[in-house]
């Protein structure tokens, strides 16, 4: 009979932790667990337990991020926050605060180069827009609509899409502005005014989905833009709206996590987008709204949210198809 080293070129070796980078089909024994485990593919997407946030916090849309161990999350509520803190895969750790505290902001981009705009103060609704180069944050030219609990793409702190979002009293926003890299200008309005909705992908190729509008309330429309408008496509499954969304790189792959949903309160649901449609796939492990997120389909982050016992809770989403490290039990 072949043994593990004939077939892999490796023996099995002890670690005190799991190794940094295991390659797909390595075993290992974890002496502090006492436990075999295995770098396997997952056949289906789920989500895993990460480490919490220092700052339990909520309404924030969006996160800087294109992985499940690379994600900012920005400001916050309740309360307004300069609060920053940045992931790694295991924890958070706190960083440069924003300029200006704030809450129902959000946040586009990636880890070391983001953009974080509109939201609320003690005051009402705020126009400020602040980039993230890694480092530190530097305040930008303001978007030009006063807005809160809004969406947003983009790649990096050069270039971003804000839409949708609110101005009280209750007044629902179909707004659109795209950041250039040094101001900001109106283009095409969403077809569908709302709030608390998610956005996913660029400036140039954006996906706005769910929120709350004026009728029918809770939204399960989709809007897709093309760099010039939007147009709409296919539904969400479920009506929600304060979904943890991810980051993706174009219109043609999101993932809504969590959310309130019309009549049941909140809800764990999580739908994946494909380019065409909405696929119902593994819950969130605890309910949830208001969550920030970042990430692809393939390896998301949800973090934070409400009720405010969920605010400091960080989940790792695993797309089917990618790695991830599995204990061995037996059978």
């Amino acid at each position: 009979m072949a043994e593990y080293k004939g077939i892999h070129g490796t023996k099995i070796q002890n670690y005190t932790t799991d190794p940094d980078n295991p390659i797909t089909g390595q075993v290992w024994y974890n002496e502090t667990s006492q436990t075999m485990k295995v770098q396997a593919v997952t056949t289906v997407g789920s989500w895993a337990t990460g480490g919490s946030l220092n700052q339990g916090r909520s309404h924030f849309q969006g996160g800087g991020g294109n992985s499940n161990s690379s994600a900012l999350a920005v400001a916050g509520y309740p309360g307004y926050y300069t609060n920053t803190e940045s992931y790694n895969g295991s924890a958070w750790t706190e960083v440069n605060d924003l300029n200006v505290p704030k809450g129902f902001a959000t946040t586009s981009g990636t880890q070391t180069s983001a953009i974080n705009c509109a939201g609320a103060d003690a005051t009402g609704s705020v126009a400020t827009s602040e980039s993230w180069n890694g480092t530190c944050w530097t305040a930008l030219n303001p978007v030009n609509t006063a807005r809160n609990q809004v969406a947003s793409a983009g790649a990096d702190n050069t270039s971003a899409l804000l839409f949708g979002g609110y101005t009280p009293p209750i007044t629902y926003a179909a707004l659109t502005e795209s950041y250039n890299g040094t101001s900001w200008s109106e283009v095409s309005d969403l077809n569908t005014a709302r709030y608390v909705l998610a956005g996913a992908g660029i400036a140039t190729s954006a996906l706005a989905y769910g929120g709350d509008g004026s009728a029918p309330g809770y939204q399960a429309e989709t809007e897709s833009w093309n760099g010039t408008s939007w147009t709409e496509v296919a539904d969400l499954n479920t009506a929600r709206f304060g979904m943890a969304s991810t980051n993706g790189t174009d219109n043609t792959s999101a993932l809504s996590g969590g959310g309130e949903q019309t009549g049941v309160g909140v809800v764990a649901i999580t739908e994946e987008w494909n380019g065409t449609s909405w696929t119902e796939v593994a819950d969130l492990s605890t309910s949830r709204y208001a969550i920030g997120g970042a990430g692809t389909t393939s390896s998301a982050i949800a973090f934070g949210g409400n009720p405010l016992a969920t605010g400091s809770l960080t989940e790792e989403w695993n797309g089917a198809g990618s790695p991830t490290t599995r204990t061995i039990t037996s059978s």
